[in-house]
């Protein structure tokens, strides 16, 4: 059973990194642009999906590639759900909150997103519950790092400046995911019990 798992995961990231690799040949088409946001509503997806460059694109695969083995609990269908919600999310804070943001590209927001969702899930289970506070700590050490020191080693990597306010957005919105699917899951093993 174990090794199904393991294969869905293996092909749920070569999916991932497929379809991010074929956006990528068009990128222009869908970065986050603020201006025509609505009108191109796409956008509010593939702005997250799409990178400014092939390092920075290698970057985050790197980093989403890591997420289903060292939580091994989640699912694909987790992981879809994350990919799938928080990027709309994040686009619609930028067009609200942040409207000086006029273009985005890159999946860190999302990442940082998906991270902090499932590790907050990750703090129920007694077994995972130390190293999932472990990873939120490190996230917050980022995100303060980033908010006070910078992330210029970052920036000239990928040839672009670090838009931090997506990474704390992410983190933001991965942690009302988290409680969002808790209360759900509380409230349906309670009906399941009743």
């Amino acid at each position: 059973m174990k090794d199904h798992y393991l294969k869905r995961k293996i092909v749920f990231i070569a999916a991932v990194f497929s379809v991010c690799a074929c956006l990528q040949i068009f990128k222009d088409s869908f970065f986050y642009l603020h201006q025509v946001l609505f009108a191109e509503p796409w956008r509010l997806w593939t702005g997250h999906w799409v990178h400014v460059g092939w390092m920075h694109y290698f970057l985050n695969m790197l980093a989403f590639m890591c997420l289903p083995f060292i939580f091994p609990r989640a699912s694909v269908w987790h992981f879809t759900a994350l990919l799938i919600v928080l990027p709309p999310l994040i686009s619609l804070s930028f067009y609200y909150f942040l409207p000086d943001i006029e273009a985005y590209a890159g999946l860190s927001g999302v990442l940082h997103g998906a991270y902090a969702a499932i590790a907050c899930v990750h703090l129920i289970y007694k077994r995972e519950r130390n190293f999932a506070a472990l990873v939120l700590f490190l996230i917050l050490a980022k995100l303060i790092w980033e908010n006070t020191v910078g992330s210029t080693g970052t920036a000239q990597l990928i040839g672009s400046p670090v838009l931090v306010e997506a990474h704390l957005l992410g983190v933001i919105w991965g942690i009302g995911a988290a409680s969002a699917y808790l209360i759900m899951e509380h409230y349906a093993d309670r009906y399941m019990h009743d």
